[in-house]
């Protein structure tokens, strides 16, 4: 076999090699294609004559290939081709070709074809020189991207064909060459360039303030990033626990203390390009409990009687609130604002109610107050038609003595008739009336006339008041009920006074009384020897005798003897004596 047609043969099998190192290649990461890519390299021939050319030179070693090539897209460009080879002998080649060329980007790596056209000039030795014709060269290569602008030309291997004539056709050979060639190519531009997607994020929270244990949304968004990837998201946090790997994730805030905390995201689409971060954070505020005061109204009842309490709480961090009561004593009910105290089942005295408001944490914070409420003993029963009828009956009366009566010889004597009368019927009525007052008593107070001596008037009036407290005792009254004070003449009734009480006497027709003013000196003596009779009673104001001496009483002639004989003077002048008004 020829040295022509093996090396056809290895060109054929070189390129049939490139193609296929270069479909090993495809499917890695693209990078857009060049614009205009410019080769230059050495370059081996094998002419490959048909016939004898004297002195020529089979394989030039000697030679270089340099081209250029515009692409009109990602695929197809426009070549121009110059090779120029030469030996130590003849011929000398030189190629200026243009045509097509294909290529096949694959990422790093982009095989091409082309087939050219041009000038094919032959320069052989005198006598015989140079000869320019139309050539063709057809084949391929493998170019590998080693940086942004520059690939290796691992190989390109083509064939060539020309026709010469020398010397008016004497000798015509025709090549069929083989041409092996690579070195480097610089690459501008880009054609077809893959969309560069750089991707970007943005990261928020919702809320941005929250109290500890309440639940955060932290929320990330990218931009920018290719449509046919899927976004991976990675959370981190500063100071708290993250968790998930979606677009949105919920932060537990359990426990955090009260300040700012941080978190970031980071997302990725798999690409050099496709990564973004971002960071957003969020506060965790000093948590309040609630404030509360509470009041009662009324705040003091009577026994089985109610009181409406009232809380006025709020919370400073515009939580919810519930309400609970607790009362020392009786029962409350309620669960808002307003509760009710029923003191049915309470003793006299004071309630402490609580008041408390817990917010709507969990455990919830809480706040109390109290509030006093007041119970009194049950409001006696209204007194009845028959109670205040007896009450009525039970009108007080002085007693009235005799002048120097009880003596200190007889000191159970000097009550006249009509006195142990108005006695017996005060009797009667304060024994019935103790049945619904048992604590009521009659208070005795003892008088005496202004004559005799201060020590005789004191010891004469603790007669008068004994004698008529045993009287009440005789007629039923219990001794203890009863009470005796003894004034003798320091609280006298004065002139004034006791014609005052003749005037109002209403059992005196007019000329009765005015034949007593007539006589006053005598009935001054006789309105102060007595004794007033008042009525008291817890609760209610004491009652005093109405001191209207008994002129009509038959035995009232003796009640008004200024003697103490017992004999009634009959001229309307009192003993000679000298007084002044007393009190």
């Amino acid at each position: 076999m020829s040295l022509h047609r093996v090396l056809k043969a290895h060109s054929f099998l070189a390129l049939l090699a490139v193609v296929l190192f270069a479909s090993t290649l495809l499917g890695q990461e693209q990078q857009p294609p060049s614009k205009v890519d410019i080769f230059a390299g050495y370059s081996w021939l094998h002419a490959g004559y048909d016939r004898s050319v004297p002195n020529a030179q089979e394989n030039i070693a000697r030679g270089f290939t340099v081209s250029g090539t515009y692409f009109l897209n990602r695929n197809l460009g426009l070549t121009i081709d110059s090779g120029n080879h030469f030996g130590d002998c003849s011929p000398r080649i030189f190629t200026v070709d243009a045509g097509p060329t294909l290529r096949f980007p694959a990422g790093r790596v982009t095989p091409f074809v082309h087939a050219l056209a041009g000038l094919h000039r032959m320069e052989l030795l005198s006598p015989f020189g140079n000869d320019n014709n139309w050539g063709v060269i057809a084949g391929g290569g493998l170019d590998l991207r080693v940086a942004r602008h520059l690939s290796l030309r691992l190989i390109q291997a083509d064939y060539e064909y020309a026709d010469h004539s020398y010397n008016y056709g004497l000798l015509q050979p025709t090549l069929s060459s083989v041409r092996l060639s690579a070195g480097v190519v610089w690459q501008f531009g880009a054609v077809g360039a893959p969309e560069v997607f750089k991707g970007s994020a943005a990261c928020s929270v919702q809320p941005t303030a929250v109290f500890a244990g309440e639940s955060v949304t932290a929320t990330a968004s990218g931009s920018g990033f290719n449509p046919k990837r899927t976004i991976v998201y990675t959370w981190s946090g500063s100071g708290v626990k993250v968790s998930g790997s979606s677009a949105s994730i919920q932060i537990d805030t359990a426990g955090l203390l009260p300040g700012t905390y941080q978190v970031a995201a980071t997302l990725s689409d798999g690409s050099r390009t496709g990564v973004a971060s971002c960071t957003t954070g969020f506060t965790v505020r000093q948590a309040n409990p609630p404030t509360i005061s509470c009041s009662s109204s009324p705040s003091t009842v009577q026994a089985g009687g109610t009181s409406t309490i009232t809380s006025n709480a709020g919370s400073p961090d515009g939580r919810r609130l519930t309400y609970g009561y607790a009362a020392s004593a009786g029962s409350i009910t309620g669960n808002t604002t307003t509760a009710i105290l029923d003191t049915r089942d309470a003793q006299p005295g004071t309630i402490t109610v609580t008041c408390s408001a817990s917010d709507d944490r969990t455990p919830p914070l809480t706040a109390s107050s109290i509030t006093m409420v007041g119970v009194q003993s049950p409001a006696p029963p209204p007194p009845t038609a028959e109670f205040i009828a007896r009450e009525k009956r039970l009108a007080l009366h002085s007693i009235y003595f005799g002048t120097a009566k009880p003596t200190s010889a007889n000191p159970t004597g000097g009550l006249l008739p009509s006195q142990e009368h108005t006695l017996v019927a005060l009797a009667a009525d304060f024994q019935t009336y103790l049945k619904d007052k048992p604590d009521a008593h009659l208070t005795l107070e003892g008088h005496a006339d202004p004559r005799g001596s201060v020590e005789y008037n004191q010891a004469l009036s603790e007669r008068r008041v004994g004698r008529t407290k045993s009287f009440l005792v005789e007629q039923g009254v219990p001794a203890a009920n009863i009470q005796t004070e003894a004034f003798g003449k320091q609280q006298d009734l004065t002139d004034a006074e006791v014609r005052r009480a003749v005037e109002r006497n209403p059992e005196l027709s007019p000329a009765d009384r005015q034949r007593l003013l007539d006589h006053m000196d005598a009935i001054i003596l006789a309105s102060n020897r007595r004794v007033d009779i008042t009525l008291s009673n817890a609760g209610q104001k004491a009652q005093e005798s109405v001191r209207e001496y008994p002129f009509n009483a038959a035995d009232s002639l003796s009640l008004l003897d200024t003697h103490e004989t017992g004999k009634v003077a009959k001229s309307p002048k009192a003993p000679a004596r000298k007084r002044k008004d007393t009190k």
